[in-house]
């Protein structure tokens, strides 16, 4: 099934470049392969690619610069992020610019294919999953095919990553949800690290819906959150 999956791969180191790109062609993948951000924004947007795999310390742009701007046009490729940068801030400044994981280098190159296999199965899982819903959530509209959060007149564009999040949210209001089921739910698996993002997409949430009072998401400390909405 890979052999119709097209890849973009953004990496400027030539000979880490080559491995992966022989590497990933060998299992059934095709690559393309460019070295710069400014020319992988060019590829992105000339034709539609299944996945991309970006290096943080890019020439000419860097890629949570190339991920931000993909965001604003695409929420739902995936993005994994390489990189030799290995800080938490790191880390969590690649969540939020857009990325839906973060590998550090050096890697291995089998823990990438299974990451690129996990992601391109979920992507496509997700094209008929939950993508027809309308959700009330108080006095807002949720619908999660166009990724659009509605209060009256005002619309706003989500993220795939917030869709998600508010989707699991809006099919179990008042509920608590445990942190480890929101992980796994909305990122696929329990990590520190998207731990700390997922903190990020809550506080975001709650700025979305602050137009209705009504709703609030509240914190279990070290246990989980509950979307809940006033009567």
């Amino acid at each position: 099934m890979v052999e119709n999956n097209l890849i973009l791969l953004v990496e400027d180191d030539e000979g880490l470049g080559f491995v992966t790109k022989d590497a990933l062609e060998n299992q059934g993948f095709k690559i393309l392969w460019v070295r710069d951000g400014e020319e992988a924004l060019t590829q992105f947007h000339q034709q539609p690619f299944d996945l991309l795999i970006l290096d943080v310390m890019l020439p000419k742009m860097d890629g949570f610069k190339v991920a931000q701007n993909i965001r604003t046009v695409n929420s739902t490729v995936p993005i994994l992020f390489l990189s030799a940068k290995s800080m938490l801030e790191d880390r969590l400044e690649g969540f939020q610019t857009g990325g839906d994981d973060y590998i550090t280098k050096p890697f291995s190159i089998d823990e990438l294919i299974y990451k690129i296999n996990v992601f391109l199965k979920r992507s496509a899982q997700s094209k008929s999953i939950e993508l027809n819903l309308v959700i009330s959530i108080g006095k807002y509209l949720f619908k999660t095919e166009e990724l659009l959060l509605i209060y009256q007149e005002k619309t706003k564009f989500l993220t795939k990553k917030e869709a998600r999040l508010l989707a699991f949210f809006g099919r179990n209001q008042g509920k608590m949800l445990s942190r480890e089921q929101i992980l796994e739910e909305v990122w696929g698996k329990n990590d520190y690290f998207l731990g700390r993002s997922l903190d990020v997409f809550i506080v975001k949430l709650r700025k979305y819906l602050k137009e209705d009072s009504r709703i609030n998401i509240i914190n279990y400390h070290g246990v989980g959150f509950k979307l809940e909405v006033e009567e």
